[in-house]
């Protein structure tokens, strides 16, 4: 068991900003930073299922998609990219894509591609602070700009380009095709509260997705399985000796570890691999479980549809 401040590598980006405020305080030096990726601070600890990131977006990025696991293992690498969207911010007229406003067949894609119909093609929304958005592998995706976002995701780095506004970077079309599921995504179901703290956002094959909101001055137990995520949207905390505020990440490899919620209480996201909740997640310390809010219950086998309902 061992908790970990999460360490930060700023990735710089074409289509990134410079100014990480309220979420960080890096010194970017004027460049343009487009990801910030949590990871484990000790380096030489496995690699983590998942990966946490914060976007920020001055440009559209390109139309792109993900391999799966089974696409992806073929080409030699260890799983394919599911991925999960928290939007934390988005200026007026903001808007993502997210799957194709009609099915079409590969070679109608390849076409699309090809004359740049493919920006029309796409179903596009605009977005506020607080969507979710689930992007099974295979879903045809873009963001725009003035977006900050969470992105939760398997551990890979796999993107396919489909079309990149003329930008003069390297395009993977035969691979794109070939993974693309080229048809409108599924209306999603909506996000599922567990207990007045608890609402999980995302149930899906391979990781949860909650949101958690905890009163100030409140202490709890988290009893994490060997790899929880824990990235604070708003207030402060402690869990263990790790001292957490927006923007910052907390890693937990299991067992029981304590919660003592700041004055401002405490609003994060929490993640981990698994395909269902998990149902003990939280715990009053004085040993009192939590009653699950019965007028918003949702049995079990619905929640691991949740996501997987999109496909």
């Amino acid at each position: 068991m061992s908790i970990e401040h999460a360490s930060v590598r700023a990735m710089p980006k074409p289509w990134g900003v410079s100014n990480l405020e309220p979420w960080s305080s890096i010194d970017v030096a004027g460049d343009a930073v487009g990801e910030l990726w949590f990871d484990r601070a000790d380096g030489d600890a496995p690699a983590p299922a998942l990966l946490v990131k914060l976007l920020f977006t001055s440009a559209p990025l390109s139309i792109q998609v993900h391999p799966d696991d089974t696409y992806a293992r073929a080409m030699g690498m260890p799983n394919g990219k599911s991925e999960a969207w928290y939007i934390l911010s988005a200026e007026p007229g903001a808007r993502i894509g997210v799957g194709l406003n009609r099915r079409i067949t590969p070679q109608e894609l390849y076409a699309a591609i090809a004359n740049g119909s493919i920006v029309d093609l796409v179903q596009w929304r605009l977005v506020a602070k607080g969507d979710v958005i689930f992007i099974p592998a295979g879903t045809i995706h873009a963001l725009g700009a003035g977006i900050v976002l969470a992105e939760i995701q398997q551990r890979s780095d796999t993107t396919f380009r489909l079309f990149d506004y003329g930008r003069e970077r390297e395009l993977h079309v035969d691979n794109g095709v070939a993974v693309a599921n080229a048809w409108p995504l599924r209306t999603p179901r909506p996000a599922a509260r567990l207990t007045p703290e608890r609402t999980v956002l995302v149930a899906s094959q391979h990781f949860v997705l909650e949101l958690i909101e905890l009163p100030s001055g409140s202490s709890w137990a988290l009893l994490a399985d060997p790899e929880t995520w824990i990235l604070a949207l708003d207030g402060h905390a402690a869990i263990g000796l790790a001292a957490m505020s927006i923007g910052e990440a907390v890693f937990v490899s299991g067992g029981r570890n304590s919660i003592e919620v700041g004055a401002s209480g405490l609003t994060a996201l929490v993640t981990y691999p698994a395909s269902e909740p998990i149902g003990s997640l939280l715990h009053k310390l004085s040993g009192q479980s939590i009653k699950p809010d019965q007028a918003a219950a949702v049995e079990p086998s619905k929640l691991t549809r949740l996501a997987e309902a999109q496909i």
